[in-house]
């Protein structure tokens, strides 16, 4: 099996735990995907818009892992915009299984947030949408 390489993009201020959830998941032996994982707390220097357009170049899909503060989540807006941009596919992914999860501004009024579990998780990166 060809596993799909994941950019994960999340509100590091409120979800790094759930990335790390996240991350264990990929390790696990029947796991379809990769994370392709750059997440940074420092400011990236220089043309911080090319380095994140060269890293979403080189996944797959990109899964947004949505919390309940996307709103003041200005990172996961610019990375979301910057993948639909670059014709990615992408899906958006409740970080909580019980709360009121948000979608960034730059997500489509269509798009639906899925409930996080294991078969759901392989059906998105399969494509199932």
């Amino acid at each position: 099996m060809t596993k799909k390489r994941i950019f994960i993009s999340f509100d590091y201020d409120h979800d790094e735990g759930q990335k790390h959830l996240l991350v264990g998941q990929s390790k696990l032996a029947d796991s379809p995907f990769d994370l392709a994982d750059w997440s940074s707390k420092e400011h990236l220097t220089g043309d911080w818009e090319e380095k994140i357009k060269a890293k979403l170049a080189y996944v797959d899909i990109v899964c947004v892992l949505c919390g309940r503060h996307m709103a003041s989540a200005t990172g996961v807006t610019h990375e979301l915009s910057m993948a639909k941009e670059l014709g990615k596919a992408y899906f958006l992914l409740g970080a909580y299984s019980e709360g009121n999860m948000t979608k960034p501004s730059t997500a489509a009024s269509t798009d639906k947030i899925y409930r996080w579990t294991w078969p759901n998780l392989k059906a998105l990166i399969g494509g199932g949408r």
